[in-house]
Formats: C-alpha cells, structure tokens, sequence
C-alpha cells in the first residue's frame, strides 16, 4: 500500500506527542492522511494537532492513552477495531532502557515490556480483522537496532525489541496474502527524548552514530515505499541484511528433527 495522497485514509500514530512519532504524524498528513495521535500528554497532542492541521489541511483528532495501562489500551483498540478508515497503524509508542538487568527497577521493566510488546500486540490485533476485511491496510512497527544488537543496551529493552522485529516478519507473512504491508523499522540512536527519559542523554553519544529523528523517518519511509519488510535507515549497504537474513533462512530446514544433532550425541 502506498500512502501518497490517499484522501480517505486515517493513520493511527501511536507515541505521537513528540520524537519520531510526531514526525510520522507530520510526514503522513502532508502525504495526504487524516490522524488519530495517541500519547499521555493530552497537552501536547492538542498543540501538535493544531499545527498539523494548520499547516497540511489534514484532520486531525488526538486520543490521549497512556499504553502502559490496560483500560488506556482497550479504548484504542475499540477504535481501531470500529473505525474503517483507520488503514494506517503506526505503532510506535515505546520506552527504553540503558542500564544493566541488576541495576534496574523490575516495576519499570515490566512496564517497558507492557508498552514495547503487549500493547503493541493488541493494538495490531485490533486492526488486523478490519485490514483483513478491505483488503488493504498498513501497520508499521517501530523496532530498534538492539533487535539484533542487543548487547548494546538493557537486555530487556533489547528483547523487547527483538519480539517487535520477530513479530513483524511473522505478520508479514499472515497478513501479506491480504493485501496489508508490513514493515519493521530499526532505527539507530535517535535524537530524541528517548535518551533522557532511559537514563543517558543523547549528547554523551558519539555524534557520528546519532541520526535526527527527520531523517531517520524519512529515510524508513522511503523503505515503506520501497516495500521493504525490515528498514534500517543507517545501514549503508541492505546486500549486508540480506546476506543476514539469508543466513537466517539457511538454519531453516535443520531446525526440527527427529533426533538430536550428531555433534550432541556422546
């Protein structure tokens, strides 16, 4: 699905108060999409809102949830799943978290894990069926690089991410016969709140490694254009992903036998 200028067309921007989700609020109404924005801040969504309508001629109407609660998540998945204009999911709300397992708070990891994969779950769950039904839709799932670095930050976060990518590969698979594009986005380090809000501002990072959040969104949006399942907007060469993901794909027809493998005989 191509979401040039399609008048009909609602997106549905998740964390869309600030940061990168602010930015897909933007991108999507110049390209022709009225908006639901979803975030805490009722504030902000209200400012933002104004300004986007002011300046694309969009309508934009704001749905103020905090995803780490459940009654908060129920109410937006009822108006994914009773609003057929809604073809467009951009799930990008999400939190972070840059310190070791041991140093960190288990109350603020569970909380993590309910914004970064269950609410992520149910809010696509919603509106998948609809898709479904019309034969065309799109949902985008902002992941992280850590998906597959996980490394490089808090385990969790990076496991988090991790079941978004995997997640995305597997709707790729269930929903694309339907007509509905899918597509995993794994920036790098970002310049937003994120850091600041995880415990590391962002301007302890090397500059080299820090891409604005415009370009970052651009960039994956041109990937959507493009198709692309997985975009990481900083990866130079994408033969480098394919050459990963064709590993992948390789381990695929010795993964379940009947036996255990040779070398773990005795």
């Amino acid at each position: 699905m191509n979401t040039n200028h399609n008048a009909k067309s609602v997106a549905l921007v998740t964390g869309a108060s600030s940061g990168i989700g602010a930015i897909y609020a933007d991108r999507l109404a110049r390209r022709g999409h009225d908006l639901i924005l979803v975030a805490r801040s009722a504030d902000k969504l209200k400012t933002l809102a104004e300004r986007l309508h002011a300046s694309t001629g969009r309508n934009v109407e704001v749905l103020p949830a905090d995803l780490t609660l459940k009654e908060d998540v129920l109410r937006v998945e009822q108006r994914l799943q009773s609003d057929d204009r809604i073809d467009v999911l951009v799930n990008n709300a999400g939190i972070g978290a840059t310190s070791p397992l041991v140093d960190s708070d288990a109350d603020r990891l569970e909380e993590m894990i309910q914004l970064n994969v269950t609410a992520l779950t149910r809010l696509t769950r919603a509106v998948a069926p609809g898709m479904i039904r019309r034969g065309k839709g799109a949902i985008i799932n902002i992941a992280s690089v850590v998906a597959i670095r996980p490394e490089l930050l808090n385990g969790t976060y990076g496991g988090s991410k991790a079941f978004v990518l995997a997640f995305t590969q597997s709707l790729a698979h269930e929903l694309g016969p339907h007509g509905i594009q899918v597509q995993a986005v794994l920036p790098g380090a970002t310049r937003t709140d994120f850091w600041e809000i995880s415990g590391k501002p962002v301007d302890e990072l090397p500059e080299q490694i820090v891409m604005s959040a415009e370009d970052m969104v651009d960039a994956s949006l041109v990937g959507f254009d493009r198709k692309e399942l997985v975009s990481i907007p900083a990866l130079p060469d994408v033969a480098d992903w394919d050459r990963f993901e064709a590993a992948r794909q390789v381990l695929a027809p010795n993964l379940s036998h009947a036996n255990a493998a040779q070398r773990y005989r005795v």
